[in-house]
């Protein structure tokens, strides 16, 4: 078995030379010129950066600093050093790590620009590192001659896929092309968002809707850009998403109806955040209105999840859609013998006497009905603030009223009933029950 020989032309005449310099001796003095210069720049920008961090909290300098602050002093350093021992010995390393620090501090200077234009994304802040990482392994392959060895590898190895091949380098080159493609339409995206939050008269539901349909929109129209640059057929995949796209239309019916009913209620903005509503058994104050669903807090502080095509199909109680004044009642019986009238005005007093009650209309006592043990009253009053609950309001409605019937002798009866017996006891029941022994 004969053993592997590694052909050193393969790296490129650049590299070739510099390992050629670092076998002789004076190659070395450039090494570790590079080392000092390294090492000299780490501890001057640890400094500047713990500087930065006492003054204040200026995020963007301490950021800029450490990303960018040791890359430029090492190459100020090492700009000098060449200049020093050009005159003596060979400088290639020199000229190569100057270099890369050049590509190293404008690939971190971009991918800091990066993070504060999507500061939302929690994608950037996490890949930030990996980001900055391939990219600046790119621009070193390129400085030190050896990408197209790279590229000319990648292009040998290849995929079969049926009659076609797919070689490594179209992979890599696609998925390269469609995320470069995704962070431009996401940041399209965002600067639209950004654009209407700040243009006066756009409605809040609006912009909402445009932000949610423009997302998705953009990142398709960047993928139908990107996979042909890639030579990725559409023509192929249109049929498959065909079918697929009818498949998952008839088994997500329900989904793409609390989808497009969600885009409605945002548009007509009939139900809106902060407005009390009552659906079906569901009566809360809506707090979000999402794509696909609403979420109602009731007033034991429940959260309920609506899908959003009941909101759109069936009858909705909106208390607060018009104004925000609301009717709440107290119902209370009297026996037959009390004074109806006075007991009427002594319930409005009673109602009137409550702050949250409104003057304007005033409360109003009605007789409901003539139960089997009372006369049935009611006193009905208006609230400027349902979204406050009405449970404790007619509680101290019921309260105040049961002490004014109190104190003007006005009975609350319990329910009585009268039983009539005709005719004499049963003979059997009119006979004692004597025990029987037993044997």
């Amino acid at each position: 078995m004969k053993g592997f020989e590694f052909d050193l032309h393969l790296l490129g005449p650049l590299v070739n030379r510099l390992i050629g310099e670092l076998a002789t001796p004076h190659g070395w003095w450039a090494a570790g010129a590079v080392a000092v210069c390294l090492g000299i720049a780490f501890y001057a920008a640890g400094w500047i950066e713990r500087r930065l961090e006492a003054r204040g909290p200026e995020r963007l300098a301490v950021a800029w600093a450490q990303r960018v602050a040791w890359p430029l002093m090492a190459l100020g350093l090492m700009v000098v050093a060449r200049a020093v021992l050009g005159r003596f010995v060979p400088v290639s390393l020199l000229s190569v790590v100057i270099a890369l620090m050049v590509s190293l501090a404008g690939v971190r200077t971009l991918v800091l620009i990066l993070r504060q234009t999507f500061r939302q994304a929690r994608w950037v802040a996490s890949f930030e590192r990996t980001i900055s990482t391939v990219i600046w392994s790119m621009v070193a392959l390129h400085v030190l001659d050896l990408l197209p060895v790279l590229l000319d590898t990648l292009e040998s190895i290849a995929i079969p896929l049926g009659k076609t091949k797919l070689t490594v380098l179209q992979i890599i080159t696609g998925v390269l092309t469609v995320g470069l493609a995704g962070v431009i339409a996401l940041w399209i995206s965002n600067a639209l968002d950004a654009k209407l939050a700040g243009t006066v008269g756009v409605d809040p539901s609006a912009r909402v809707v445009i932000g949610r349909i423009a997302q998705p929109l953009l990142m398709t129209l960047a993928l139908m850009i990107a996979l042909p640059m890639i030579g990725i057929d559409l023509t192929t995949l249109s049929v498959f998403g065909g079918a697929l796209g009818v498949g998952l239309g008839l088994g997500m019916q329900k989904i793409a109806a609390n989808y497009v009913s969600g885009f409605i209620i945002l548009l007509d903005r009939s139900i809106e955040p902060g407005r009390l509503i009552r659906v079906g058994t569901w009566r809360g104050t809506v707090v979000d209105i999402r794509t696909r669903y609403t979420v109602l807090r009731g007033m034991d502080g429940i959260d309920s999840i609506v899908p959003n095509e009941m909101l759109v199909s069936s009858v909705v109680e909106s208390e607060t859609f018009t104004n925000t004044r609301a009717r709440a009642a107290v119902q209370v019986g009297i026996d037959y013998s009390s004074d109806v009238e006075r007991a009427m005005a002594l319930m409005v007093e009673a109602a009137a006497a409550q702050p949250r009650v409104l003057k304007d209309p005033p409360p109003l006592a009605f007789l409901v009905a003539f139960a089997d043990s009372a006369i049935t009253l009611e006193v009905g009053f208006w609230i400027e603030d349902p979204l406050n609950g009405t449970l404790g309001l007619r509680s101290d409605v019921n309260l105040a009223i049961l002490r004014t019937f109190r104190e003007h002798g006005i009975g609350i009866p319990f329910p009585q009933r009268v039983l009539k017996i005709e005719g004499g006891a049963p003979e059997a029941a009119a006979r004692p029950v004597r025990d029987t022994p037993r044997p």
